[in-house]
C-alpha cells in the first residue's frame, strides 16, 4: 500500500479553476454533517423541543442520504457531472436557507431532508468530477479532495459553533450563503464532463450487495455506523455546553478523524493488515464509548475526541474493505455499501435519546459499545468473504478508497 503523501503531492496546487471551485464546494458540503453538532441544545431550546425530537435533524438527513444513494448514479449518469453537481448544491442552498426560517421542529426535519437530498447528489458526484478536471494526474485530484474532506469534518461543528452562539439560525443561513457561492463558481468554472458509457441503473447497488463480501463489509459497517452516529448526535446533549465549547470539541473530533483516516490508518494497514486493525479500532472505539457514558465530564470530553481517531481509521479501512472485495464497479459498489452503512447513521439519532428516556442516560453508551463489537464480530466471523477475492485485486490506494466510499 501506497504512502499518501507521496501521491501526486508535487501537484496538488496547480490545478485549473474549476477543480478549485468544486473543491470549495465539496469543503462546505462535508461541514454540512458536522454542522449542527454544537447548536443542538440551542436547537431544542429556542424551538421548545425535546433531545429526541431535535436529533431527527441528523435521522431525516441521513435517510434521504441512504436511499438517494439508489439514485445519484442514475441521475448522473444520464444528465452529467456539471448538471448533477449544480442540481445538488441549488437543492442545498434552499433547503438550508429555509431551515434557517424554521418555527417548528418538524419544519426543520423536514427541511433538513431536502438538504441531506441535495448533499448527496453533490458529493456522489464531486470526487468524479474533480479527476476528470484536473491537472497533473488523478493523484493530486484526490489528495486534493481528501483535504476538502477532511477540512469539512473538522470546520463544519467550529462553523456552526461561531455562528450558532448568536443564533442557531445563523450556522443554517450562512451554509446557504457558501453553497450560492460555491453554485455561481462552478456555473462559471467548470465545463460539462464526458458522461458515462454505460448508464447506471436504480437496482446496480442493490445487486452488487449479492456478493458475500461486500454484503459483509456492509452488514459489519451498518453496526459500526450506528455507534458513530451515537457519538456525533447523542453526545453534544451530554456534553452540555455552550456552543463554542461544544464547538473546539468537535473541531478536535474532526482533525482527528481527518489525520487518522488519510496518515495513520494507511501505515497501520500495511503493517497489520486491514482485518486486524480494524478489528482491534473496533473494540478500542467500544471501550471508548463506555468510559464516555459513564465517565465525568471531562472524561467525557476527552473520549469524545478521541473517539474521532478510531472512527478515522474505521473508515478508512471499511471503504477499502468495501471497494476492493467485490467485483463490481467502484461507483456501484460504493452505492451498495452506503446504502446499508446509511441506514444506521439515521437509526442511531432516533434511538440513543429514546433509550435514554426508557431507561437512563448511560444506556445508548451500553448499547453504542455492543454495535461497535458487533461490527468486529462479523467481521472475525466473515473474515474469509472478506479477504479472499480481495487478495487476487491489486492492492489500493486506502486514502483514495476512503475518499470515493464518502462521495458516493
Amino acid at each position: 500500500m501506497d504512502d499518501p503523501l507521496d501521491a501526486g503531492a508535487g501537484g496538488i496546487l496547480r490545478q485549473p479553476r474549476a477543480v478549485w471551485a468544486t473543491a470549495g464546494a465539496s469543503v462546505v458540503a462535508f461541514m454540512g454533517i458536522g454542522l449542527v453538532d454544537p447548536i443542538l441544545p440551542s436547537i431544542a431550546k429556542g424551538l421548545d423541543a425535546t433531545p429526541g425530537q431535535v436529533s431527527l435533524l441528523f435521522t431525516s438527513y441521513f435517510l434521504i442520504t441512504a436511499v438517494a444513494m439508489l439514485v445519484t448514479g442514475f441521475v448522473s449518469s444520464r444528465i452529467g457531472g456539471r448538471k448533477t453537481l449544480l442540481l445538488g448544491l441549488a437543492f442545498v442552498v434552499v433547503f438550508a436557507g429555509l431551515a434557517g426560517t424554521s418555527g417548528s421542529v418538524a419544519e426543520l426535519v423536514g427541511f433538513r431532508a431536502g438538504w441531506g437530498l441535495g448533499n448527496a447528489l453533490f458529493v456522489s458526484t464531486a470526487l468524479a468530477v474533480i479527476v476528470g478536471a484536473a491537472a497533473g494526474g488523478s493523484a493530486a485530484a484526490i489528495l486534493l479532495y481528501e483535504s476538502a474532506l477532511g477540512l469539512g469534518m473538522a470546520c463544519g461543528p467550529l462553523l456552526g459553533a461561531l455562528l450558532g452562539n448568536q443564533s442557531w439560525r445563523y450556522p443554517f443561513f450562512g451554509t446557504a450563503f457558501l453553497m450560492a457561492i460555491g453554485f455561481l463558481c462552478i456555473t462559471v468554472f467548470l465545463k460539462e464532463q464526458p458522461k458515462p458509457a454505460r448508464k447506471t441503473s436504480l437496482l446496480d447497488p442493490i445487486r452488487a450487495l449479492g456478493h458475500g463480501g461486500l454484503a459483509s463489509a456492509a452488514a459489519s459497517a451498518f453496526f459500526y455506523n450506528y455507534t458513530f452516529f451515537t457519538v456525533l448526535a447523542f453526545t453534544p446533549f451530554v456534553l452540555n455546553m455552550t456552543p463554542y465549547r461544544s464547538g473546539a470539541v468537535f473541531f478536535g473530533w474532526g482533525v482527528l478523524l481527518a489525520v487518522f483516516s488519510v496518515l495513520v490508518a494507511p501505515r497501520l494497514q500495511k503493517r497489520l493488515g486491514s482485518l486486524k486493525v480494524l478489528g482491534g479500532s473496533l473494540v478500542l472505539l467500544a471501550a471508548d464509548v463506555l468510559v464516555l457514558g459513564y465517565g465525568d465530564h471531562t472524561a467525557a470530553v476527552v473520549c469524545t475526541i478521541l473517539s474521532g481517531a478510531f472512527i478515522g481509521v474505521n473508515n478508512t479501512v471499511y471503504t477499502e474493505l468495501a471497494l476492493g472485495v467485490s467485483d463490481a464497479p467502484r461507483p456501484v459498489a460504493s452505492a451498495g455499501y452506503n446504502f446499508v452503512r446509511w441506514f444506521a447513521a439515521a437509526a442511531a439519532p432516533f434511538f440513543a435519546p429514546r433509550i435514554e428516556e426508557w431507561t437512563d442516560i448511560h444506556i445508548p453508551f451500553v448499547v453504542a459499545a455492543v454495535t461497535a463489537v458487533l461490527g468486529a464480530a462479523v467481521v472475525l466471523v466473515r473474515r474469509k468473504a472478506l479477504t479472499h477475492e480481495a487478495e487476487e485485486l491489486e492492492p489500493r490506494h486506502a486514502a483514495q478508497d476512503s475518499v470515493a466510499v464518502f462521495a458516493n
